[in-house]
């Protein structure tokens, strides 16, 4: 059974991932696209909070990044 902590990790990346890949299939922008479809599955790979938080995080940002 998951941690409660890493249950609200993940369902803030989801909710933060679902606003992603609305955006990007609106603009048919490809990084949030992918971006949202990332936050919104990883979650149900990974275990550890400490290492969701971090691929939730640099997920996150890597829009601001990464132009195409």
């Amino acid at each position: 059974m998951p941690e409660p902590t890493t249950l609200f990790i993940g369902l803030l990346f989801g909710a933060i991932g679902f606003g992603y890949f609305l955006y990007g299939k609106k603009q048919k922008k490809l990084v949030p696209l992918i971006c949202g479809i990332t936050l919104i599955t990883f979650p149900y790979f990974v275990d550890n909070p400490w290492i969701a938080l971090a691929i939730g995080t640099v997920t996150s940002i890597l829009p601001y990044f990464i132009q195409l």
